[in-house]
Order: C-alpha cells, then sequence, then structure tokens
C-alpha cells in the first residue's frame, strides 16, 4: 500500500556551495583528499547556475544551500563583493522563479582564509566576525529563504578539526576543540536573536551529525560510549536555542576499539558480514533510534537536514530512499513532529578530507566535463518528492 505524507512536509535535497563551487580563498582550498584530488575545482556550479536550478526543481520542492563567506566577503566586516552578490542573486533568483523553498545554512565548515588567520572559532572575539557576514546575508538574501540553519554539524567540525586533526586547522586537541564548541555555541545564540530580529516568521535551527555508536566487543565499549556522548550530547547542549532540530544521519558505526568503517578497517566490516555502502555500516533503523532520543529529549519539531548513502551502486541507493523514508512514515504515524527529509546530496560534490570519488549524489558529475547524469534514484527520488507518496518497496526497489 502506497504510503502518503502530509501536504506541508518538505522533501528536499541538500548541497553546501564550498563542494560544488570552485574554491575562493577559504581555509579548504588547496587541500590534497584521501582519493589524490585537490580541492580547487569542485563541480563548476557557479558557471551553471540556471541549468542547476532547474536540475534541483526537478528533484523536489525544496532544496537546503550555503553560500560562499570567502566569496562574498573578502575582508574582515568589509561589504559584500558586489558582483558575488549579483552572481548569488542570479542563482536564488531562479530557484524561486521555480517555486523552490530554500533553506539557508550559514555556515558550512569552512572559513574565509582572513578569518582562518585570526584564529578561527578557537577565538571568542571572532564571533562577531562572523555575526557582521550573517547579518549582511540576511539584509542581501533573507527575502529568498525560508528556513534559517546556523551551523551545519558543529560535532564533526570540532571533532575533525581539532581533535583527529582531518579537516583545517588539522590539530589534535581536544581542549581547544571544547572552545571551539562553546564559541560556535555562542555565536548560535546571538545569530539567532539577530535572525529573529530581521525575519521573526522564518524558522531558526541547527542541524547536528547523527550516529548510532556501538561496540563489535569490550574493547570497544569505552570509546563508543565517549563518542556518544560527545556528538550526542555534549555538542548539542550548545545549541539547544532552535525552532528547530536539525538532524543529519548516515550510519551505525561499530568500534572494535577504534571506528570500524570502509574508510579506516574496510576488511573488518566486511567479514563481519553486516550490510554496508563505501563509507561505512548500513543500517536505516538507526534513523529510527536517533530521531526519538532527540524528540524525546527536546520535544521540538525535526528536519532531517542530511540523509543518503555513499555508493556507486545505484540500487543500494533506491532500496536506502524507500528504508529511509519508510521509517520517517511510521513516525509520523506514531506522532513525532517531522517538518521535511533532505536528502544529501543532489549531485555528486567533493566529499571533504575523502574526495570527489566518493559518491552521495542523486545525479552523477563529471570529474572532467562536470556534466551531471542522472542517476535511477534522482526519478525514484523527485516522484516521492513533488507527489508526497511513498509506494511500496518492490515497486520502487523492483
Amino acid at each position: 500500500m502506497a504510503l502518503h505524507f502530509p501536504d506541508t512536509f518538505l522533501f528536499g535535497t541538500s548541497t553546501s556551495s564550498y563542494q560544488i563551487e570552485t574554491a575562493f580563498d577559504h581555509d579548504w582550498q588547496g587541500v590534497k583528499s584521501m582519493d589524490g584530488h585537490v580541492f580547487e575545482s569542485t563541480t563548476d556550479h557557479e558557471r551553471r547556475f540556471e541549468d542547476d536550478a532547474q536540475l534541483i526543481a526537478d528533484l523536489a520542492p525544496a532544496y537546503r544551500m550555503s553560500l560562499m563567506w570567502s566569496k562574498l566577503q573578502r575582508a574582515p566586516k568589509a561589504s559584500f563583493h558586489p558582483e558575488t552578490v549579483e552572481e548569488y542573486h542570479t542563482l536564488l533568483k531562479a530557484l524561486k522563479r521555480r517555486n523552490v523553498n530554500i533553506m539557508m545554512v550559514l555556515h558550512h565548515f569552512t572559513n574565509p582564509t582572513w578569518f582562518s588567520t585570526l584564529g578561527g572559532w578557537e577565538k571568542e572575539d571572532n564571533i562577531d566576525l562572523w555575526l557582521d557576514f550573517v547579518e549582511q546575508l540576511v539584509a542581501e538574501f533573507g527575502q529568498y529563504v525560508s528556513y534559517w540553519n546556523t551551523f551545519n554539524e558543529p560535532n564533526v567540525y570540532a571533532s575533525f578539526g581539532w581533535g583527529i586533526g582531518q579537516f583545517p586547522p588539522f590539530k589534535k586537541n581536544l581542549i581547544t576543540a571544547i572552545k571551539v564548541v562553546r564559541n560556535m555555541g555562542k555565536a548560535h545564540d546571538q545569530a539567532y536573536t539577530l535572525l529573529k530580529e530581521h525575519t521573526p516568521d522564518k524558522p531558526v535551527g541547527i542541524s547536528h551529525n547523527c550516529a548510532v555508536f556501538a561496540a563489535d566487543n569490550l574493547m570497544g565499549w569505552l570509546p563508543a560510549k565517549l563518542l556518544d556522548h560527545w556528538f550526542m550530547q555534549f555538542v548539542p547542549k550548545h545549541f539547544e536555542r532552535v525552532d528547530f532540530f536539525g538532524m543529519s544521519y548516515y550510519a551505525r558505526i561499530n568500534h572494535d576499539p577504534l571506528p570500524v568503517t570502509m574508510v579506516t578497517t574496510p576488511d573488518k566490516l566486511i567479514n563481519s558480514g553486516k550490510d554496508h555502502d563505501d563509507m561505512w555500516e548500513y543500517y536505516p533503523e538507526g534513523l529510527r533510534e536517533t530521531i526519538l532520543r532527540y524528540w524525546k529529549q527536546y520535544k521540538k519539531p525535526i528536519i532531517i537536514t542530511e540523509n543518503g548513502i555513499c555508493t556507486k551502486d545505484d540500487t543500494l541507493r533506491v532500496r536506502a530512499i524507500h528504508d529511509y523514508l519508510k521509517i520517517v512514515h511510521d513516525l509520523l504515524q506514531e506522532g513525532v513532529d517531522i517538518k521535511g527529509y533532505y536528502y544529501w546530496s543532489t549531485w555528486d560534490n567533493f566529499e571533504w578530507a575523502l574526495g570527489p570519488t566518493y559518491q552521495f549524489g542523486l545525479y552523477s558529475c563529471d570529474l572532467e566535463t562536470k556534466e551531471r547524469i542522472a542517476r535511477p534514484s534522482a526519478t525514484v527520488y523527485a516522484s516521492i518528492a513533488h507527489t508526497k507518496t511513498l509506494e511500496p518497496k518492490e515497486v520502487v526497489v523492483g
């Protein structure tokens, strides 16, 4: 039997400007990824705004996105760069002409070089610099936006930048990581006030990376507990002033004692016999577990700001879309207030430290020509998103 979602339910896709536009004077520019590619040219989105806007609208009625801070604001508290402002107006107007509902992310892992040089998020004094960017962005582009998302996955940002040292600034200092979280939490709180002053009718939220942290054996128990505390408890408590609780979910991560993934220990994960994609264990039930955990804790409306699967096997992607959305529908029937679901990602992009060969997209993106080619999953998701109807698994998956 087909499952129907509420008329007001938001179906969308998600990207970040930094992963789809050519790098411009930010702290990821020039970084060499695990697959050997250099963070420079990504998918040439800035040269394809009109075509990409049509692609986005064809996939779903909503879109989660960001604008490149380093390109808009080229010095501390500088006025926005006029040509960049016009470029982004072109993109946003193209989306609004197609009636796309926009969620705007104000910080997605990446900072201007000048901000990093000044100490970035390690220094509380720098919060005011980011707030100046936010205030100008709201004044210039707020007319297009329906939802605000202050920070994308601050739990990942702090742990990878200052915990394991895989993101800029590539440090390993837990005390500093905690300081970064606290500073971002203060920035979020001040941004919430600012956004409500300028756009009082538009919901403001956060997006945390959520996972199920489990142990394969006794040695993995403590690491799993510590990571669960960091990702699911300690960091989120700094961002509780929200209109909606945004969450991304991709995996259950087992520990033995270190995380068992296809990136770090592929043989262990393969030999475990567990379903997996190209990065993690494939565990859809974890979406149910994490949603219920935060629903019980906060009783705030929930938006799944990112969910998807890293795989070159599009049959698995189609299966994942069905499995995850079936869980979302079940929870809606149980009374959980879930406002929307955004698939990550619209098309393949530069997957941060891993590189562009790690593929999440409903569309592929040729590394040389940058041509976008629809995968079968794009047709499947577009049908669900525009009709707000999930057909039975045997129809969707085949």
